[in-house]
């Protein structure tokens, strides 16, 4: 009766991964939901998952905050060599 809701431990894996970036659709998500209830090797696949998002998402904000800039020396020092090699 439900058998259009099983799927394979690689169908959960990639649904797992679309639903890490919103882009799985609602009933992607029922079926991987029932499929993490059953399957111990997904379940953990998908905590996994979710726990490194979470970590790159906060190094990304904390990247972020921090401005990235060339020193002007640095800067006067690379124009002077791109110079010499123009010329």
């Amino acid at each position: 009766m439900f058998k259009f809701l099983k799927i394979t431990c690689q169908e959960a894996n990639e649904i797992c991964n679309k639903s890490q970036y919103n882009e799985a659709t609602l009933l992607e998500k029922v079926k991987l939901n029932i499929h993490i209830i059953f399957c111990k090797f997904c379940a953990k696949y998908s905590k996994q998952n979710a726990k490194l998002t979470n970590i790159f998402k906060s190094k990304a904000i904390d990247c972020k905050k921090n401005v990235h800039r060339m020193k002007e020396e640095d800067k006067e020092l690379l124009k002077e060599k791109l110079r010499e090699m123009t010329s």
